[in-house]
Order: structure tokens, then sequence, then C-alpha cells
């Protein structure tokens, strides 16, 4: 029998490491040998375990996923990682990629195909999302010769709010004109905001002016 392929599992949010810890812990021949919070700790347990394998996110306090692989593959060169975040933007993929990701995939995964991956990294073999995928090809095409319309995620309810957004109205305002509850309104923000890649409803105003969404009458 094959000795079982080694992981570690870099995460700032607790249940996101047990979740996946308690799964990938099920698996035939996989084996969680430590977790990390932060990407300090990751580069020193990397250091310590050498996994096969790392899935690390990007956003953590301090040292970020970026510089944290960039620092795995110094210390742990075998060790493969595969950036597991809810970023999709440019700013995100390529550094990560740069800095020695071997893959590239966003949280909502299906768990079976997290662990197909785990399983294609620790043979040298690379798996990117379909929208990092069409990123990537995208870059190699030319870059941003191929324009990308930011809010196509966006759901047309959720254009509505962004527009009302834009627009000055709180979401007690944006309640009344929509005829939908405020815990709706929240929610479709919320979704915005995680769509979009940005911190709060200011930014959300000035992006979709800035990016054409708006206009002047």
């Amino acid at each position: 029998m094959s000795e079982p392929i080694t992981v570690m599992i870099v995460d700032d949010h607790e249940m996101v490491r047990k979740g996946a810890i308690g799964y990938l812990q099920a698996q035939p021949q996989l084996a969680v040998i430590a977790e990390a919070e932060n990407g300090q700790d990751a580069v020193r347990l990397a250091g310590e375990h050498v996994p096969d394998v790392v899935l690390m996110d990007l956003v953590m306090p301090g040292m970020d996923g970026v510089e944290a692989t960039r620092k795995v593959k110094d210390v742990s060169p075998r060790s493969q990682v595969i950036v597991l975040t809810s970023f999709h933007q440019d700013d995100h993929i390529f550094p990560a990629l740069q800095a020695g990701a071997i893959s590239y995939l966003l949280k909502d995964v299906k768990a079976q195909e997290l662990v197909e991956a785990i399983r294609r990294a620790a043979r040298g073999e690379a798996t990117l999302h379909p929208r990092i995928a069409a990123r990537v090809i995208r870059q190699l095409n030319g870059g941003e010769a191929i324009s990308q319309n930011p809010f196509t995620e966006l759901t047309d309810r959720e254009l509505e709010v962004l527009n009302l957004i834009a627009s000055g109205y709180t979401n007690q305002k944006i309640s009344k004109e929509l005829y939908i509850s405020i815990g709706t309104v929240k929610g479709h923000v919320s979704n915005i905001l995680n769509k979009l890649q940005l911190a709060d409803r200011t930014q959300a105003a000035v992006f979709a002016w800035k990016k054409g969404f708006m206009h002047e009458d």
C-alpha cells in the first residue's frame, strides 16, 4: 500500500479549516498533517512537516497567501500549493501563480473536485477553476485586449440594487423602492460586495460610476 498524500491546510477561519480537515481525513490515502491560521505559521509548519500538498487561502492577516506561497516553496520545494480562495480577480490570480502555486480553486469547488485536485497536485499536475483558466488564457492571448464586463456575475436584482446604491439610496429606501425586506436588501448588498470584491457600499458606488455602470443624465 502506497504512502498517503500529506496535506496542510492554511486558512484564517477555523470553521473552514475544521470542515476541510474532517472531509479530507475521511478520504482514502489522504492525511492532514498540519493546519495554520496565517502565513507565518504556514511557512514554519511547511518547513517542519514538508507536506505533499498545501491548501492556501489568499487573504489572511499578517503575511498574505501569495507571500506565504513563495516562502513555503522556499522552505519546502517539493510541497505543491493549491490556492483555495473566494477571490478571482487578476491581481490575486497571477501573483499567486507566479509565487509558485500549481493550482487555483475557488471556494465554491465541490468537495470531491477538491480531493481530485489534491491528488493531481501530488502528481505535479495543475488544476484551475474554469473561471481562472479563462483569465489565464485571456492573459496569454493579449491580456486586456478582450475587455470583460465586471458586472456580468450580478443577477438582475443585484444590478437593480447596485444602481440604487450608486444613486445614494439607503437600505431602507431600496427596500421601499423594490418592495423587498431589509434583510433581503442586505443579502443582495453582501452578494454584490463579494462578487465585485469590494469592502463596503461606498466602494460599490464609486466602482459603479468608475466602471461606466452609471452615467450622468
